[in-house]
C-alpha cells in the first residue's frame, strides 16, 4: 500500500523481511474481478517475481546473528522439541528449527482463525499451531520443504485434539526462513504412518500410477485406500470453481472441496504444487479415472501464475459453493461429491428453461444433492463426522478421503436427447435380420420372411443387472432420467400417452401406476396432478418398435440392403408412476400430497417418502407456485385469480383416439375422442380455479346426468389421463356464466333440463383435474366400475360388443398401407395374439389406419380393449375385431424375468375331441407315438413356393433360390384317445432322432429329385421301392427311437370333421356304425422323453 490506497497482493513465495518495507514490484498482473465475488471489488495483483527493496533492513535469514539472532542460537530440533510436549514448563518459551513436511490451509472455527504447520527431523515430528491474528501472514511464506525457524513458542493444550499439547504461536514468536524451498523433502521415512507410499514423492501426469493405486485398492472390494502423494503440473481446465474441481495436465483431476474456499481460485495456466494430497483411482467414472483430493492436511502452492484471464462465470455450481457447503454438513464420500457435480453441471444444461429460471442456478445444486441421497440412499455412503484437529495433526492420518467406494455400476445421467438419439443409431446396427427370424429361417419363403420382418421390436431395462439380453452387457451402469411430465403435445409422436420433456427433447411414455382397488395390480395413469412435476425416473424400460418394408427373396439374401424398400422406428419408455421421485412437484400434486398427509406444501418430496423422514432439512426447494411448467396443465398461476365454473362428473366410457374429417370447418383432419360420463352435480362458480382440492357439498346436490363430451384439436391431448370409473373436474376458465357447460343445472338460477344424448364441446383452454378421494362425501355414490371381460369370458360369451383384458403373447403385422388425411401409417394391420392366466388364447385384429399410432402393443403387456366386436370366423374360431369406438390401453407392463407367459392347459386326447365349443384352442399333450402318417421333405422355390429340382418347376418362375421344407404327420395315443398331430419346419428332424449331419446329408441327397413323400404303411407315390432314401426314412418312422413319449403343445383344428356312418363287412353281415373322426392337431413345441 501507499498513501494514495491499497490492494490485495498474491505473492508465489512470500519472504518474512519483504514486510514494512519500502518495495518496488516490477512484474505484476491486475486481476480486475474474482470469479468468487467475495473479496474487495477493486480485484488483486499477483506478483511475478521477487520485488526489489528500496531500503535496507537487518536480515532475518536462517545465520542471521541480530534482532532474533539470539533466539536462534537457543533454536532446538525437532527431536529435543518433541521431548518438551510432555514436560510443559509455565511461562518456559522455545525455538525450534526444522524442514516443513505440511501445511495445513487456513480454518475459521468459532470466529477464530487459525492455521497448522508440521517442523520434522528424521522420524520426528512436532506440529505448531498459528492462531495470532498478526501471525497468519505466514500461512504463505511457510511450504512443504522448506527449513525454517520458529521463535518464542509454547506449549499449551489443544483440547480438541486427543494429542492435547501442541507448540503455539506467541505474540513474540518469529519466523526465519532461508527463502529457498526445496521440491523434495530430505526424509521419505515419516511416509511410513501415513499410507503405503511415500508423501515425499513428487509425481507428474507422465508418471503410471493408476495401474498400482487399483491393485492396491483390488483387496478391499468396493472399499479402496487412497494414496498419499506430492504432486506438479499445469491447471489445463476449471470444471466448476464452485465446486472446487479442475484437470491438471490434461488428464489428472482435483478436488478441493474437502478444503475451505481459497482466497485466490485457480485459473487455468497455473503452475501448482501439491503435497500430502490423496490420489484416488477411478472414484466416480463420470470424472477421470485418477484423481486428487485434498484435505485439511493437503497444501496448495502457486508456483507461477496463469498468463491468461479467468474464464466465463460458472455455470455448474454457483459462486457461494453450494455443493460443498452441502458437503461439510451432511458428510458424504467423494465418490458421492463427485457423482453430484457432474449431475449438477448436467441438470444446468438440461433442465427446462422455465425451471431453471424459477429455482435459480443453486437449486440445481441442492437438486443434484437430493438426487444423490435417492440413489444411495441417505446413509449409505455417509461419512463420520470430521475431526478436524486428529485430521491435520494426527501422524497416523485418517480423514475421509483416506478410505473411497468404486462403483462401476453408480447411476448414469442422461438427457432426453441422447437417450432418444443413442436407442435410434443402436436400433438397426445392433441387430442381424436372421435374428428376427425363427429358428427355422432358412426354411421359410420369400413372402414368410418378409412378414416376419415388417416390425420386430427390442426393449432395454434402465439397469442392466435386471436385462436378460446379452447384448446389454457391455452396459454396466443404471440410467437416470429427469424430467417434466406433460400431455402429448401437437408436435408428439405419438398422442395417446403421455412425455417426459427436459430441455433437450421430449419422449413417448406408456406410463402406469398401482390400483387402489386391487391391491398389488396396475392400471392405466389416470391423476392429472402427476403433469407438470419435475421428476426422476430411474426404473424404466426403453423401447424401440423396428419397422421394415422389403422384398427379399430368400434367406441368403438378408444381407444386401437393396431389397430393403423403407425402414424405420419408434423409440419410447414404458415405467410405473411408483418408480418415480418427484424433485418439484406441481401446484396440483402439493394439494394430492397434502390430502394424502404425505408431505406439506414447501416439500421436494419423495411419492413414497414419509412425511417424518422429510423433516428437519436444511434445503428445501420452493414449490413452483408461478412454474410456466405446469401451465399446460393447471393455466398460468401466480398472476391475478381469474373465476372459473366447473363440474365434476364420473367417466364411463371412453371412444378410441382417431383422425376425423372436419370437412366445413376447413381443418382438415384433427385428432378426436368421445367420452360418456355422468354428470353428479350442478354448474359451480369459483373466484379461482379449484384445481383437484376436495369435493364439496355445492358440487353433488343432483341426481347423475349422462353427457357425452368431445374432446377434439388440441383438448384431444387429456386423452391419456380418462379412465372409465374414475372422477374429474371439468373446469372452464376466464367463463362466469354457467351456460357454457349446456345440458347441466345452474347453481342459483332455473334448471335446464338435460337430454339423455347430450353432447359438451371441450374448448382447448378447458382443464381437467383428477379427483382421488370423491367418496368421501355421504352425498357422492359409489362408482360402477366398467365390467371387464376375460379372455375365458370373451370365448365363452355371445355378446357382440365386450370390453376385456388379456396378456398379449404374440404380436403380428399383417399389412402396409396408407391411411386417408394425408397420414401416412405403416404395419397398420396388427393381429395381437391375447391370453388369460389359464393359457386360453383370443386372436385380435386392428386397423391403425385412421388412429395415430398406438405404442405399448408389445408382448407381455396387458392391454384393457374397450367396445370391441366379437366374431366368430368361417371355421367357427372366435377372434375381435377393431371398431371406430374401440380403444386400446396398456394396464400393466410386462415383466418377462418374473412372469412369464402362462402354460398352455394340460388336455387329455379324448375329451378334447368331444368338446365342440371354442373352451380351449391350445393345450399341453402327452403320449406316445403309435405310428408315422407320412413324412415329406421337399425343395421349394422361395418365391412362388412350387418345386425346385434343378430350377423351379413353374415356366412363369425366374427365381434361383430354393429353401428346404420338412412335413410330418402322426398318430399319437394319451390312453383316453388318439389324435392326428402335424409337424413342419424345425420340428421334423429332432422327431426323426436325427442329428444335423444327418439331416443335411438327406438334403444334399435330394437335391437333384426335388422331393420324397413316404407312407411307412404304405407305398410311396413318388420314389421306385428301391430307392435308398425312401428305404432309409421308412426305417427311421418305424423305429424305437422315433415311437417314443413325447410332450407337445399342441393347437386344435378348428374344421374338425363331424361323426359319420361307416358300413364294415364281416363274412355275410354289413355292420353299420358311427365312427368319430381323429382329432386334428397341429405341434408347436415338442418335448422328448417323457414318462
Amino acid at each position: 500500500m501507499n498513501s494514495s490506497g491499497s490492494v490485495r497482493c498474491e505473492f508465489l513465495s512470500l519472504s518474512p523481511h519483504w514486510l514494512n518495507r519500502l518495495v518496488f514490484l516490477p512484474h505484476w498482473n491486475y486481476i480486475p474481478h474474482n470469479a468468487l465475488g467475495q473479496d474487495e471489488a477493486g480485484g488483486y495483483v499477483e506478483v511475478i517475481g521477487s520485488p526489489v527493496l528500496l531500503s535496507p533492513g537487518p536480515e532475518q535469514g536462517l545465520v542471521s546473528a541480530d534482532g532474533g539472532g539470539a533466539g536462534l542460537i537457543k533454536a532446538v530440533g525437532v527431536r529435543e522439541a518433541a521431548a518438551l510436549l510432555h514436560i510443559r514448563v509455565r511461562g518456559q518459551r522455545a525455538s525450534v528449527c526444522g524442514q516443513v513436511g505440511s501445511v495445513c490451509p487456513l480454518l475459521v472455527v468459532a470466529g477464530t482463525t487459525f492455521f497448522c504447520f508440521t517442523l520434522t527431523e528424521e522420524r520426528h515430528s512436532v506440529s505448531v499451531l498459528v492462531k495470532d491474528s498478526s501471525r497468519l501472514w505466514w500461512s504463505q511464506c511457510v511450504c512443504v520443504g522448506q527449513s525454517v525457524c520458529v521463535t518464542a513458542l509454547r506449549v499449551c493444550v489443544l483440547r480438541g485434539w486427543r494429542g492435547n499439547n501442541i507448540l503455539c504461536v506467541t505474540d513474540q514468536s518469529e519466523i526465519h526462513t532461508n527463502d529457498t524451498p526445496a521440491h523434495t523433502p530430505v526424509n521419505d521415512t515419516h511416509a511410513e504412518s501415513q499410507s503405503d507410499t511415500p508423501p515425499s514423492m513428487m509425481l507428474h501426469a507422465d508418471d503410471d500410477v493408476s495401474e498400482e493405486a487399483e491393485s492396491e485398492g483390488e483387496s478391499g472390494g468396493s472399499l479402496k485406500r487412497a494414496r498419499v502423494i506430492s504432486y506438479q503440473g499445469i491447471v489445463t481446465e476449471v470444471v466448476s470453481e464452485g465446486a472446487g474441481l479442475y484437470v491438471i495436465d490434461r488428464k489428472v483431476g482435483l478436488c478441493l472441496a474437502y478444503q475451505p474456499t481459497r482466497r485466490r481460485s485457480l485459473r487455468a495456466g497455473d503452475f501448482v504444487e501439491l503435497h500430502n494430497v490423496h490420489f484416488l483411482y477411478k472414484p466416480c467414472p463420470d470424472f477421470f479415472p485418477s484423481m486428487l483430493c485434498t484435505c485439511l492436511r493437503s497444501s496448495i502452492r502457486v508456483t507461477s501464475f496463469s498468463r491468461v484471464g479467468g474464464g466465463p462465470p460458472d455455470t455448474t455450481c454457483p459462486g457461494d459453493g453450494a455443493l460443498p457447503r452441502l458437503l461439510l454438513e451432511k458428510n458424504r464420500g467423494v465418490s458421492e461429491y463427485l457423482w453430484t457435480c457432474h449431475l449438477s453441471s448436467r441438470l444446468s444444461h438440461s433442465l427446462v428453461p422455465s425451471v431453471l429460471k424459477q429455482q435459480q442456478q443453486q437449486c440445481v445444486c441442492v437438486l443434484s444433492w437430493k438426487l444423490m441421497e435417492l440413489m444411495w440412499g441417505r446413509e449409505r455412503g455417509r461419512i463420520r463426522r470430521r475431526d478436524i484437529y486428529s485430521e491435520m495433526l494426527d501422524e497416523s492420518h485418517t480423514c475421509p478421503l483416506t478410505q473411497y467406494s468404486v462403483d462401476p455400476a453408480v447411476p448414469q445421467y442422461v438427457s432426453v436427447s441422447e437417450l432418444v438419439l443413442s436407442l435410434q443409431s443402436d436400433c438397426w446396427s445392433s441387430v442381424s435380420l436372421r435374428s428376427l427370424l425363427p429358428l427355422d429361417g432358412s426354411s421359410l419363403t420369400s413372402s414368410e420372411i418378409n412378414a416376419a420382418l415388417a416390425w420386430s421390436c427390442w426393449t432395454q431395462r434402465s439397469d442392466p443387472r435386471d436385462d436378460l439380453h446379452l447384448g446389454d452387457a457391455l452396459r454396466q451402469r443404471p440410467l437416470l432420467l429427469v424430467g417434466i411430465l406433460e400431455l402429448p403435445s401437437q408436435m408428439s409422436e405419438s398422442k395417446h400417452t403421455l412425455q417426459l420433456r427436459d430441455g433437450t427433447a421430449a419422449v413417448t411414455c406408456i406410463v402406469t401406476e398401482t390400483s387402489e382397488e386391487e391391491e398389488g395390480g396396475q392400471r392405466a395413469a389416470f391423476n392429472t396432478a402427476w403433469i407438470g412435476c419435475l421428476v426422476c425416473v430411474h426404473q424404466f424400460t426403453m423401447v424401440t418398435e423396428r419397422f421394415l418394408q422389403s422384398d427379399f427373396p430368400s434367406y441368403q439374401h438378408l444381407d444386401q440392403e437393396q431389397f430393403i424398400a423403407q425402414k424405420h422406428c419408434r423409440v419410447y419408455l414404458q415405467f410405473s408412476l411408483d418408480h418415480l421421485h418427484i424433485l418439484s412437484p406441481s401446484v396440483a400434486m402439493v394439494t394430492l400430497l397434502r390430502q394424502k398427509g404425505m408431505a406439506s406444501a414447501g416439500d421436494v418430496t419423495d411419492r413414497k417418502q414419509p412425511a417424518e423422514e422429510g423433516k428437519g432439512r436444511s434445503e428445501k426447494p420452493d414449490v413452483p407456485h408461478s412454474a410456466s411448467s405446469v401451465a399446460m396443465a393447471t393455466g398460468p398461476v401466480g398472476s391475478t385469480p381469474r373465476p372459473c365454473v366447473s363440474i365434476v362428473f364420473r367417466v364411463e366410457q371412453k371412444g378410441g383416439l382417431a383422425w376425423r374429417n372436419m370437412g366445413d370447418e376447413g381443418e382438415g383432419c384433427v385428432l378426436d375422442f368421445t367420452v360418456r360420463v355422468a354428470v353428479i352435480g350442478p354448474v359451480v362458480s369459483w373466484g379461482r380455479d379449484p384445481k383437484n382440492v376436495q369435493m364439496t357439498d355445492r358440487e353433488t346436490k343432483r341426481e347423475e346426468e349422462k353427457v357425452i363430451l368431445v374432446f377434439s384439436g388440441v383438448s384431444a391431448r387429456w386423452f391419456p389421463l380418462l379412465q372409465p370409473g374414475c372422477y374429474y373436474r371439468l373446469v372452464a376458465a376466464n367463463a362466469q356464466d354457467p351456460s357454457v357447460l349446456i345440458g347441466c343445472d345452474v347453481s342459483g338460477r332455473c334448471e335446464m333440463e338435460l337430454h339423455t344424448d347430450s353432447t359438451l364441446q371441450i374448448l382447448s383452454d378447458w382443464r381437467v383435474h383428477t379427483l382421488t378421494r370423491p367418496l368421501q362425501l355421504h352425498t357422492c355414490r359409489q362408482a360402477l366400475s366398467p365390467t371387464v371381460l376375460s379372455v375365458s369370458d370373451v370365448l365363452d360369451c355371445s355378446s357382440e360388443l365386450v370390453c376385456f383384458q388379456g396378456l398379449v403373447c404374440d404380436r403380428i403385422s399383417l399389412n402396409n398401407r396408407t391411411s386417408e388425411c394425408g397420414h401416412t401409417h405403416t404395419n397398420t394391420g396388427v393381429r395381437l395374439t391375447m391370453c388369460d392366466r389359464g393359457g386360453r388364447s383370443l386372436k385380435v385384429y386392428l386397423d391403425l389406419s385412421h388412429t395415430p399410432y398406438p405404442p405399448g402393443l408389445l408382448p407381455g403387456n396387458t392391454l384393457r380393449l374397450s367396445a370391441f366386436q366379437r366374431r366368430l370366423s368361417r371355421t367357427g374360431s372366435v377372434y375381435c375385431s377393431m371398431l371406430p369406438v374401440s380403444s386400446v390401453s396398456v394396464v400393466s407392463l410386462g415383466d418377462s424375468r418374473s412372469a412369464p407367459l402362462p402354460p398352455a392347459p394340460i388336455m387329455h386326447l379324448g375329451p378334447w375331441a368331444l368338446s365342440g365349443e371354442q373352451r380351449c384352442t391350445v393345450g399341453r399333450v402327452k403320449g406316445h407315438v403309435v405310428c408315422f402318417l407320412f413324412v415329406q421333405l421337399q425343395w421349394s422355390c422361395s418365391l412362388c413356393g412350387s418345386l425346385y429340382s434343378q430350377s423351379c418347376s413353374s415356366s412363369q418362375c425366374r427365381s434361383t433360390t430354393s429353401v428346404f421344407q420338412s412335413k410330418a404327420k402322426l398318430v399319437i395315443d394319451d390312453g383316453t384317445g388318439e389324435a392326428h398331430v402335424c409337424f413342419s419346419g424345425a420340428l421334423v428332424r429332432p422327431l426323426l432322432g436325427l442329428a444335423d449331419s444327418q439331416w443335411e446329408g438327406l438334403q444334399r441327397a435330394l437335391r437333384v429329385k426335388g422331393h420324397i413323400r413316404v407312407y411307412p404303411r404304405g407305398r410311396s407315390m413318388v420314389c421306385d421301392d428301391d430307392d435308398p432314401l425312401l428305404h432309409f426314412l421308412s426305417a427311421v418312422c418305424s423305429s424305437d427311437v422315433v415311437c417314443r413319449p413325447l410332450s407337445l403343445t399342441c393347437r386344435k383344428h378348428n374344421n374338425q370333421r363331424p361323426e359319420e356312418m361307416r358300413r364294415f363287412s364281416r363274412g355275410d353281415r354289413d355292420f353299420m356304425t358311427r365312427m368319430t373322426p381323429p382329432l386334428q392337431l397341429t405341434c408347436l413345441t415338442v418335448t422328448p422323453d417323457v414318462t
